[in-house]
């Protein structure tokens, strides 16, 4: 047993399930990589088949993208014979012949030795939106294309990119002969494509896939476990870095795994590859002939994940040992409570008292889910006997337990000793098992007992569905409780808790302090891998900086003997008298990432610069960072000192958008009285700039047009500041509400607020907008 260091999760570990099969697989891919070095290079007497280019600029699935794509032809391609197909996204890298991957070259030596059967290549970019503004950027739309779910993207090559890119050339259209390749984004994009259509494409090719929380990748391993009973016809190859990334948007390596151990628990062909290196194209080239040469055999082999369950002989931890020389607390078993919150469940619950309480001190807390067996003295927690040895001996301080069974609903006969109400309770997200706590049991104890109130002072743990359940309510009351404790936590997809290591890492960090435990040999089953959510638990928390540990052994099994044989230890740390100072790392974070971490200043919190307001909108700032915004009901239009943070009225007006334009006044809309105005910020002198117009939000570009969104109306509407003109648009979506312009001036954000999307316009030189597209889920 051991504790994985932190500097482990920064560049993510290996997780022990996989060492053995790993190391093996390690050893033998370097040898492979070697012998496939001659396969990379251009060998003579080798027929060389013809790379061919065009542009794709005509997609009604993603409108006003351009995109270049090239087409390999092999020598031995005849036209009255299908070929196989590949389809490579980020083609141009892929094809390049000086690059990483050299895919033509691979090809031609693959199909001469007789390795892989004669296949078209098709390498195609992702779209690009060009921008028609002077100092307007051409905006990608890889992310967009590649990252998100859905069966958009397989559309495009389907219905509207291959028929344009195979013309005149004749491939099967049986999915066995069809495959999708791709790297990172790329690499998620092509499962993605397969996933959605397994009738046209049965093979995958993934290079350090983005299976982590872009655009929602992270769902994949729980959604293939789903598809056991009737797994998709695909075959995946998965190459993946050991070195790769820990960031914003999670755990590359873990993310994989993740999946890969879905594959296997669903019955899927599968192969992963874990090679040197991090997040670059350098080890999946050197791996792409053995890759090809696997993803091209009918008879090629799954990898196969070893179960590492063990049952070790246990021994109770000294502490959790009864001792004559140190105070006894007492166990108070409670009256069964009706809960109001969980109507008509009931459940047994007991307290335990310490002997060192004192009436007149606020005493310290900590509550226990599935409490009647963590305070069986003679099983495996054996709780009240440790914590008689610690508080006696000062590692921890007196301390109020709470042992809380799950509720069991007063209809349903009972299945032994098992609630019918635990995975509702305990696994689903939100706040209303920590409603339940707050508003219910801890009223009651504390009318008997003096609680202390400070978060510092209060605990909750659990195991298995009890742990994600302690996390929770830590997560949704960080003002009640600052310690969390969890053993072999069940942060997987039972109701949907492995979403929280995405959610960690794009929220900002909570005041708590966290213990884990788990162990290699975990459950594995249709809800995830243990082992694999908790090691993603760890990572996303020490990336974003929290007083975290996680302790980890090799074997053992779903149950209490490895927690329970940490649990003293455990409670020593989580009570230790001692200040975190957290230690970050965005190193991994890409270009154009917005990380918090580096959003929020260090040692910095939240200030309020106003208070008691009626309603608050229309937040905006000037150059000089002085803030801006109206209390509708006031009404009136604040300005902010940004050195003071004096208060000055600007106007006494009701606006509900707020922005400067290019010439220094205010402008807003004011959609009760159906106009847009202008407001000098000097004097407060009021204009009307249009009327009969009924705006929410609006944006100001660079050269002079105000874009409104009127929700009512379902439309865009432009102003020209210097003629008057009013013009609409767009029509069509649901409710347009929320509205900006990136830096450059070239999109325009529209958010919907009767519908799932924020959609993007592409705005030209004279505010026409379009390549209108759907591009984020809010």
């Amino acid at each position: 047993m051991r504790r994985i260091p932190q500097s482990h999760l920064l560049k993510p570990f290996s997780c022990i399930v996989f060492i053995i099969v790993l190391g093996a697989a390690e050893r033998c891919w370097a040898q492979e990589s070697s012998a496939a070095a001659d396969v990379r290079e251009v060998q003579t007497g080798v027929p060389q088949g013809e790379l061919t280019s065009g542009v794709f600029e005509t997609s009604k699935l993603f409108p006003g993208t351009r995109r270049d794509y090239s087409v390999y032809v092999p020598a031995q391609y005849q036209a009255n014979q299908p070929a196989n197909l590949m389809v490579f996204m980020d083609g141009k890298n892929y094809a390049k012949p000086g690059g990483a991957f050299r895919v033509p070259t691979v090809f031609d030596n693959l199909i001469h030795q007789q390795a892989m059967p004669v296949t078209v290549a098709v390498f195609v970019n992702p779209g690009t939106i060009p921008g028609t503004q002077k100092d307007a950027a051409n905006r990608s739309n890889r992310s967009f294309e590649y990252d998100s779910l859905g069966d958009r993207y397989a559309n495009f090559l389907v219905d509207e990119f291959l028929p344009v890119g195979l013309k005149g050339i004749n491939v099967s259209d049986a999915p066995n002969d069809r495959a999708v390749c791709g790297i990172s984004s790329g690499g998620i994009c092509a499962f993605t494509v397969a996933w959605e259509k397994p009738e046209q494409f049965g093979k995958v090719l993934s290079h350090i896939g983005s299976f982590t929380n872009i655009r929602g990748g992270w769902a994949y391993p729980g959604l293939v476990r789903k598809t056991k009973k009737k797994p998709k016809p695909i075959k995946v190859y998965l190459q993946e870095g050991n070195d790769d990334l820990s960031n914003l948007h999670g755990n590359w390596p873990l993310g994989n795994r993740s999946l890969a151990a879905a594959l296997q628990y669903a019955g899927y062909t599968y192969k992963l590859v874990m090679t040197e290196g991090g997040h670059s194209s350098k080890w999946g080239g050197l791996e792409l002939p053995n890759a090809l040469r696997w993803l091209w055999n009918d008879d090629a082999k799954s990898t196969v994940i070893p179960s590492t369950a063990t049952k070790p002989a246990w021994e109770p931890h000294p502490d959790a040992i009864p001792r004559d020389d140190v105070p006894h607390g007492t166990v108070e078993v409670m009256e069964p409570w009706e809960s109001k919150i969980f109507p008509d469940t009931i459940r047994d619950w007991a307290v335990y008292v310490p002997s060192q309480y004192n009436k007149d001190t606020p005493t310290a807390l900590m509550v226990f889910q599935d409490g009647e067996r963590m305070r069986d003295v003679k099983g495996r927690w054996r709780i009240p006997v440790v914590l008689d040895n610690l508080i006696a001996r000062g590692d921890m301080p007196p301390t109020i337990a709470v042992f809380l069974n799950p509720g069991h609903h007063k209809s349903k006969p009972r299945q032994g000793n098992k609630s019918s109400n635990r995975s509702y309770e305990y696994d689903g997200l939100g706040d209303r098992y920590a409603n339940f706590l707050l508003n219910e049991i801890l009223p009651e104890v504390e009318s008997r007992y003096n609680l202390s109130g400070d978060p510092q002072m209060r605990a909750i743990g659990g195991s298995s569905s009890g742990a994600i359940c302690a996390f929770t309510v830590a997560w949704e009351r960080p003002d009640q409780f600052a310690k969390v404790y969890s053993s072999v936590g069940s942060f997987t997809n039972l109701r949907g808790g492995d979403a929280y290591p995405g959610l960690i890492r794009k929220t900002e960090p909570k005041p708590f302090r966290i213990y884990m435990a788990d162990t290699s040999g975990d459950i594995d089953n249709a809800f995830g891998s243990w082992p694999i959510a908790n090691q993603q638990m760890a990572s996303s928390l020490n990336y974003m900086g929290y007083d975290a540990r996680f302790d980890w052994a090799e074997g053992y099994m779903h149950n209490a003997d490895y927690g329970s044989s940490r649990f003293p230890d455990a409670m020593k740390w989580l009570w230790r008298n001692e200040t975190h100072t957290p230690k970050i790392d965005t190193s991994d974070d890409l270009r154009g990432d917005l990380t918090l971490l580096n959003l929020l200043v260090p040692g910095e919190s939240w200030k309020v610069v106003a208070q008691d307001l009626g309603f608050a909108d229309a937040p905006c700032s000037d150059s000089e960072g002085n803030f801006y915004f109206c209390d509708m009901k006031a009404p009136a239009i604040y300005r902010v000192d940004a050195n003071s943070g004096e208060q000055s009225i600007i106007a006494n007006e009701a606006v509900s958008g707020l922005e400067f334009g290019p010439d220094g006044l205010l402008y807003a809309c004011q959609g009760k009285q159906k106009r847009v105005i202008s407001i000098n910020p000097t004097d407060g002198n009021l204009n009307v700039v249009a009327a009969d117009v009924q705006p929410n939000d609006m944006a100001i570009s660079k050269n002079g047009f105000i874009f409104i969104t009127e929700t009512r109306a379902k439309q865009i509407t432009r102003i020209n500041l210097k003629t008057g003109e009013v013009s609409v648009v767009d029509t069509g979506i649901t409710r347009p509400n929320g509205i900006a312009l990136s830096n450059d001036g070239g999109t325009l954000a529209v958010s919907d607020h009767g519908g799932p999307h924020t959609w993007t316009f592409r705005v030209n030189r004279g505010g026409e907008l379009d390549a209108r597209a759907f591009s984020f889920l809010i």
